[in-house]
């Protein structure tokens, strides 16, 4: 079930960036004390109170400017305030209202969303007053808050996800069903490819970049297996998206893959690997999704020799070292090739991806791992005392030591590849978290000394 959508909007250098950061739990907006820092939409995760939703920062509002770059911004926070269940109004207490403010204002009544006020920069109780006046404005909530310091953001989160959706008109499959989402840039063929699989024409093709503009699902069998194929728009990157028809086919695929279990990352063979490629492989690692990169066009590529073959799985693996897990499957949806090659592959992600390894079993490998490469830092000992199996979806395994600060990133990086050798773990993300244990423990292994993880 894609999650709803809450929109920050004001005018230009009121603190709306400050708030994204400050709901969403760290920096991702860029913050300065300069109108216009903000131009593209930024989209975040965020939760309070068991309530998931997503978080949409934009640029600073203002009508009636002539500026082109101006008028861009407001025509993109206008989409971000089409696509909201909720929007977060906020507002400048040092400035006071202004006429900007009753415009936007204004505006937004005219949706008829639930909206709340957030006077910002409220820093301390003598200013508290000060807000009083954008009771004026007239909506549900007038929430006095300092995103600086957090002052107040939590009566807001606790109004806003009172009126957050409870589901949408996504729709849902019984567990078993394994969601794949096709992902990729424009016209790679992910239509294509589809219908390739399914052996019928289900999904349009066209040469025109863009035919596709929903998510399409398709339900079908294969094997005795119950999946589903998400077909998405084509992901381009923030400011090549032109027009609001764009810009909701570009959110929809991104939220489509809140729902999906395996991405199928489709590549041009004949374009060869590009930095759209990358940005799209970004947006798969990010939603902790299993994957499979599918090198479509086979039968374009101007060599299709397995020395070739293998050259393009090196440049997969070197310039995308973070999907260093997913299986390469090359395919030609025109010639019809390939295409059991690359849903066994997905079946292999999406088996090792809800792959659940015993607590008993998983610290007695953790304790020989240990044993074998111990870890000194700053003259301590790095003292492993058990592990668990936290979460499946992807694998997450939490990890309680001593002290998580003598935990190295390349240490780290040693643990989840032994998981790996052990594993497998083909085509899926591991996850790795390190948490300080409680209590008087004994650990998986002595504390034998010794250097730093590679």
């Amino acid at each position: 079930m894609a999650k709803p959508v809450v929109a920050i909007v004001g005018r230009p250098n009121v603190g709306k960036s400050t708030l994204f950061n400050r709901l969403i739990g760290r920096r991702v907006a860029i913050v300065e004390d300069v109108p216009g820092v903000t131009r593209d939409r930024i989209y975040a995760p965020a939760e309070w109170r068991g309530r998931e939703f997503v978080v949409t920062d934009t640029g600073g509002i203002l009508w009636g400017d002539d500026d082109p770059l101006r008028s861009r911004i407001v025509e993109q926070a206008q989409m971000a305030m089409d696509e909201a269940d909720v929007i977060i109004l906020v507002a400048d207490v040092e400035q006071g209202l202004t006429g900007a403010d009753h415009d936007l204002a204004e505006h937004l009544r005219r949706s008829r969303k639930p909206v709340f006020v957030a006077a910002n920069k409220v820093d301390d109780a003598s200013r508290e007053a000060a807000a009083a006046e954008f009771h004026a404005m007239g909506f549900q909530g007038m929430f006095p808050v300092s995103a600086h310091h957090g002052r107040g953001v939590a009566d807001l989160l606790d109004a806003v996800v009172q009126h957050l959706p409870e589901s949408d008109s996504s729709p849902s499959y019984d567990e078993s069903t394994v969601r794949l989402a096709v992902v990729g840039r424009p016209n790679v063929g992910k239509s294509s490819l589809i219908n390739a699989i399914l052996g019928e024409e289900r999904v349009i093709v066209s040469d025109i970049a863009g035919t596709t503009r929903d998510a399409i699902d398709t339900p079908f069998e294969w094997q005795g297996r119950s999946l589903v194929f998400i077909d998405t728009a084509g992901i381009k990157r923030a400011g090549k998206v032109q027009g609001s028809v764009e810009y909701y086919s570009a959110l929809r695929a991104m939220r489509a893959m809140e729902r999906s279990d395996v991405a199928l990352l489709v590549i041009d063979a004949s374009a060869g690997l590009t930095d759209g490629d990358k940005r799209v492989a970004g947006y798969t690692r990010d939603a902790g999704l299993a994957c499979v990169v599918v090198v479509n066009k086979w039968d374009l590529a101007p060599d299709r020799s397995l020395t070739a073959r293998r050259e393009m799985e090196r440049i997969i693996r070197e310039e995308m070292p973070f999907l260093d897990y997913a299986p390469v499957a090359f395919t030609s949806a025109v010639q019809r090739k390939g295409m059991d090659v690359a849903i066994d592959c997905a079946m292999v992600a999406y088996d090792n991806y809800n792959r659940r390894i015993p607590t008993g079993e998983l610290n007695r490998l953790l304790r020989e791992w240990v044993d074998s490469r111990p870890l000194t830092r700053k003259g301590r000992d790095l003292k492993v005392y058990y592990a668990t199996m936290s979460q499946v979806r992807p694998p997450t395994v939490t990890i309680f030591v001593n002290d998580p600060a003598l935990m190295h990133f390349s240490y780290e990086r040693y643990l989840v590849n032994q998981l790996r050798r052990q594993f497998g773990f083909a085509g899926t993300p591991v996850v790795l978290r390190v948490k300080r244990a409680k209590g008087d423990l004994d650990p998986v292994a002595p504390a034998k000394g010794g250097k730093g993880g590679r």
